[in-house]
């Protein structure tokens, strides 16, 4: 069924001009029969010329992406572009609107839910409508996250491993015109594997950056900065946007998840007062935090160590935790 989907709108991808609409994800309820989720979308054509697809909004409650988006579409004109870009700045428009993670409609993280299902719930039609119907436009794509209210990101780019050669220089590229301070490179198996939108993207041939840009559920301005110059560094680069000012920028730091043992997780129930921040480089066997029992806060605190050496480019935001919850992630230098 991957050329059916129940997703649709009238916007025409294919005509010259600045269209700006919504993706109809269809949903009943109750007082709502025959109900549409509107999703907004935005798509500057001019012409022949690379499609750029560009993206947040993923997660509801990340948000130097949507901001960053939202600019862009206002700033950019048709008369502007060779080519075209399609902007979704809130995808996942539910989460966005409740400012959480997944959706309240049917709790579907969306980056958990490639390549989607046509006759699924509205966080599996958006996914399929995404892989089917966006990525087979698209000559490259950029999907803007966070950390949410779960984690504290240093702004960085993520790229997935396991191309081809070719496809692996296409990410290098863009993640060099990108320029976050830190470029990731992953397979995906800390998270998400074959169900995030970059690995159906590799399986699409489509390349995709993915950009860390803060975290906490609130605004980094750090963050905000790299979405900004990076799209446009990026847009600029494949001569979609050729005569966009940009600003120069200092080659990112390529680094790598070197596997599982990268996350640092506890086991049990209590306030987590980490022992390091952001950036900090840690060797195997250092104090990463401590665990306080809430229940029994006469016992002493439980330490949690981490496992192997890297820098922290990511931590746990909320000090309240349960077994199973990701306390850090660490990189380290490409080889």
């Amino acid at each position: 069924m991957a050329g059916y989907t129940q997703v649709w709108t009238p916007l025409d991808f294919e005509a010259n001009g600045k269209q700006c609409d919504w993706l109809r994800v269809p949903h009943s309820t109750d007082l709502s029969g025959y109900g549409v989720i509107p999703t907004p979308v935005i798509c500057i054509k001019n012409g022949a010329g690379p499609t750029a697809l560009l993206i947040a909004g993923n997660h509801g409650d990340e948000y130097e992406g949507q901001v960053a988006l939202a600019q862009l579409a206002r700033q950019v004109e048709a008369a502007d572009v060779r080519g075209r870009i399609i902007i979704l700045l809130s995808l996942n428009a539910p989460a966005v609107e409740a400012g959480r993670r997944v959706s309240p409609l049917d709790d579907g993280n969306l980056n958990r839910s490639f390549p989607g299902d046509p006759i699924g719930g509205p966080t599996a039609m958006i996914a399929h409508y995404v892989r089917t119907v966006l990525l087979a436009m698209a000559d490259f794509a950029v999907d803007l996250h966070a950390g949410g209210r779960s984690c504290d990101y240093l702004p960085c780019a993520l790229i997935r491993s396991g191309g081809t050669a070719e496809e692996q220089s296409v990410l290098a590229d863009l993640a060099a015109a990108f320029a976050a301070p830190i470029t990731s490179i992953s397979d995906g198996s800390g998270g998400g594997g074959k169900t995030t939108f970059s690995a159906v993207g590799q399986s699409a041939g489509v390349p995709v950056l993915t950009a860390e840009l803060g975290g906490g559920a609130t605004l980094s301005r750090e963050g905000l900065a790299v979405a900004e110059q990076g799209l446009r560094r990026i847009l600029k680069r494949w001569g979609i946007l050729p005569d966009i000012e940009i600003d120069s920028a200092s080659p990112t730091r390529f680094m790598r998840v070197r596997g599982r043992g990268a996350f640092v997780y506890t086991m049990r129930k209590g306030l987590f007062e980490p022992a390091v921040d952001l950036s900090t480089v840690v060797q195997a066997g250092q104090l990463a935090g401590l665990i306080h029992a809430v229940d029994r806060p006469w016992q002493a605190p439980e330490p949690i160590a981490f496992s192997e050496d890297g820098m922290v480019v990511c931590r746990r935001a909320p000090l309240l935790t349960v077994p199973g919850d990701c306390l850090y992630k660490l990189l380290v230098d490409v080889d």
